[in-house]
């Protein structure tokens, strides 16, 4: 097969939850173990960053790898979900993925994964960890696809392990409270492994303290550490706290790979440049400014939300498109009522039809029109803008790739 029809058939043939939602998920673990021990246990042949969170675990695994590189390690980096291509997914050095190690890995293993009924992420998984072996990689920085505790890329025992934040998310999985989310999370820390917490709440301080006790792991939560704030190109508010997450991870990793502070000054300063990062914060347009960022839960949105307040502008245009999960009773409370809305929807099975956001959005006081497509709304906010408005773009990550 060729690149694009292997992708195809993983797209296609198996379950992913990015696009399916509740089929895909497994509440097991066998299966990953199977593919491991199929590939001759590759997870065990690398050290790894292993890291979980509701939001931030794009921003805190690329900060790791680009620091990482600056000190010439050479740095594997697996994240989820793509924007553009597949690839994004699996990098060395900023470098994605040949287009021939993906189609050689499934032509090699496909009788295997349709007799075990494989999902995408689990055999998504096992191609970054034989890759990342094949490469020879120093170290590879993990972050996990849904959840933690029956996450599949939780078979790894890292160096460290990551806890960026808890949120209400993916409650259909992982529980609808905080403490129920944060026990999920909670399951990568490992026995004697470090693990660092970004932010913690009342209800999730104690979930951390006791997972942590039971298996005997060093904690720390680096809300409360005195951390130097170093600049970073991902210019988002919420970075400040991520950055922290960062800066207590590589003290922790620092026996094994050290780096100076300059090293960690020009991996932060270089983040896009360095992993390919997009979709945080990103600056697509000036005069009228266009801002696009991946946010999409309550968390995240009430953030980035903030800030887009916190401009200066003569009209705010957003456009916003979500997925049919989304729970609309929580999330439309957030959007200004005094932008002007262009609602449109992603090209994907599990897109809330633009017609029943925008009736829900009159609701709660966003008026604005349908668009037919997610370009189609972008086209028509930069048609209407004037230099001084600001147009954000954003409710789905979706959203943002097709704008990208």
């Amino acid at each position: 097969m060729t690149y694009k029809e292997t992708t195809s058939w993983m797209f296609d043939q198996l379950p992913m939850y990015q696009l399916q939602g509740a089929s895909a998920y497994k509440k097991d673990l066998s299966n990953t173990l199977l593919l491991a021990k199929h590939l001759g246990n590759p997870e065990k042949k690398i050290k790894t960053i292993h890291i979980a969170g509701t939001n931030g675990k794009g921003s805190v695994s690329s900060m790791l790898a680009s620091i990482l590189q600056e000190a010439g390690y050479k740095t594997g980096l697996y994240t989820s979900p793509h924007l553009k291509d597949f690839r994004e997914r699996i990098k060395v050095n900023g470098n994605d993925i040949s287009e021939e190690f993906v189609t050689r890995f499934i032509a090699a293993n496909k009788a295997f994964f349709e007799e075990q009924e494989l999902s995408f992420f689990e055999m998504t998984v096992g191609l970054a960890f034989e890759y990342f072996v094949e490469e020879d990689i120093d170290i590879a920085i993990i972050e996990t696809g849904l959840g933690g505790r029956l996450d599949s890329t939780n078979i790894v025992t890292p160096l460290v392990s990551v806890i960026t934040n808890i949120g209400l998310d993916h409650t259909f999985f992982l529980g609808n409270t905080l403490q129920a989310i944060a026990r999920e999370k909670a399951g990568i820390i490992k026995p004697g492994i470090p693990a660092v917490v970004g932010e913690y709440t009342p209800e999730t301080k104690p979930v951390f303290i006791n997972k942590a006790e039971e298996v005997n792991a060093p904690l720390y939560f680096a809300a409360d550490e005195v951390q130097e704030n170093y600049e970073s190109d991902l210019k988002g508010n919420y970075q400040y706290h991520n950055k922290k997450t960062v800066l207590k991870a590589i003290e922790l990793v620092h026996e094994y790979f050290p780096v100076t502070k300059e090293q960690i000054a020009k991996g932060l300063l270089n983040v896009v440049k360095n992993t390919g990062l997009k979709g945080r914060w990103q600056q697509l347009h000036e005069n009228p400014i266009v801002i696009a960022d991946t946010a999409h839960n309550l968390h995240g949105l009430q953030l980035v939300i903030k800030q887009v307040l916190e401009q200066n502008y003569t009209a705010l245009r957003i456009v916003f498109g979500v997925v049919n999960d989304k729970d609309l009773n929580e999330i439309l409370p957030l959007l200004p009522k005094n932008a002007i809305y262009y609602f449109c929807e992603p090209n994907i099975s599990r897109k809330l039809d633009k017609n029943i956001l925008q009736q829900e959005g009159v609701k709660f006081g966003l008026s604005g029109n349908v668009y037919s497509s997610v370009a189609g709304a972008y086209s028509a906010a930069l048609s209407d803008a004037a230099p001084s408005d600001f147009i954000y773009i954003g409710g789905s990550t979706f959203v943002v790739a097709e704008i990208l």
